[in-house]
């Protein structure tokens, strides 16, 4: 899912909508909208990407994600459907 990785200066900065889509791909603009409205950094958004993607153990077995990078991943998978569970 990750497109491109800012250089390590950036990464602190800001996100904008460009990032965003550089970083997360092509997105419907309400969840970019979302995304943005949280104020993420660039190092946030690439977290949430990275999770997203399946690689977690980047960060630490267990570790959770940081605040900003999980309220991405929330935003981003809000549409998914939960399994069904069998009565």
């Amino acid at each position: 899912m990750a497109k491109k990785t800012a250089p390590a200066q950036d990464r602190g900065a800001l996100a904008t909508a460009d990032d965003v889509r550089r970083i997360l791909g092509t997105l419907d603009e309400a969840k970019l909208l979302d995304i943005v409205a949280l104020r993420p950094t660039v190092l946030d958004v690439e977290e949430a990407s990275i999770w997203l993607a399946g690689d977690p153990d980047i960060f630490g077995a267990g570790r959770p994600l940081k605040l900003v990078a999980g309220e991405i991943v929330a935003v981003l998978t809000a549409d998914e459907e939960e399994p069904q569970r069998a009565s």
